[in-house]
């Protein structure tokens, strides 16, 4: 018996689950690996766009908004707890730097940010409250892989995809990259995901150490620029904010 041709609801799938396998893929990627024309991709990567099944970021696409809100990254009282505990310091950030800021934390390879507040010109991004964004090409998510080995071990060793000009893509620029985070206890995001996006960020620990003993970040600080002339403003008021906020979360209590 012949199966019946496939809709195009079938083909929307077909596509949203290639670009879920994908790590950031191309239309070509996609229409290869799908095995459908480039127009016929193309369009249907633009209706799965309107309903935020897929975000496209430059010339790549990976799994939306609305993946996240179907399949939410789970709670958990350590996350409750880092937002508790550090919004207030982000509310500081904002009212230092007037941008737009984010805290953000770990979950695997990818950065989930846990809160985040709008400066009074937004700069168009791709991160969202809950949602997830690769590690290795953010500024909060640099920050962390610097002071997790483990993380950063597993990151190098999986497909670092360009997702700008700019971005880390072999494991030796990015182990660079983390000692010299490391060394400055701050990074940089050279608009490394989003073409005209730039930010500075830096680590976040729970103790009184301050990551000088191969203490692991718990979470992130960063405050974003449209034009790369503006980090060295905000450098020195987002390090000073996580260095209060880490000596508020080695005190803090558990609720």
């Amino acid at each position: 018996m012949n199966e019946p041709p496939a809709s195009p609801v079938d083909r929307a799938f077909d596509v949203l689950r290639v670009t879920a396998a994908g790590t950031g893929l191309t239309l070509s990627e996609i229409s290869r690996e799908a095995g459908l024309a480039k127009s016929t991709t193309l369009r249907l990567l633009g209706a799965l766009e309107r309903n935020d099944a897929v975000t496209r970021i430059g010339q790549r696409y990976r799994l939306g908004p609305l993946v996240h809100e179907l399949d939410p990254i789970p709670a958990s009282p350590a996350y409750e707890r880092t937002r508790r505990v550090l919004t207030p310091f982000l509310a500081h950030l904002f009212e230092a730097t007037r941008a737009t800021v984010h805290l953000a934390t770990l979950h695997g390879d990818e950065v989930v940010y846990l809160n985040k507040l709008h400066g009074p010109r937004p700069i168009p991004s791709p991160s969202r409250i809950g949602g997830g964004l690769p590690a290795y090409c953010t500024g909060v998510g640099k920050a962390m892989l610097a002071f997790d080995d483990a993380a950063a071990e597993r990151v190098s060793q999986g497909p670092l995809v360009a997702w700008t000009d700019t971005t880390l893509t072999s494991p030796d620029s990015l182990a660079m990259e983390l000692a010299e985070i490391r060394r400055r206890r701050r990074a940089v995001d050279r608009a490394e995901l989003t073409p005209g996006l730039y930010c500075v960020a830096a680590p976040v620990f729970d103790d009184d150490e301050g990551g000088t003993s191969g203490t692991r970040a718990i979470a992130a600080l960063s405050a974003s620029a449209a034009d790369r002339s503006s980090l060295a403003r905000l450098e020195p008021l987002v390090t000073r904010v996580a260095a209060a906020a880490s000596r508020a979360m080695a005190t803090a209590e558990d609720e």
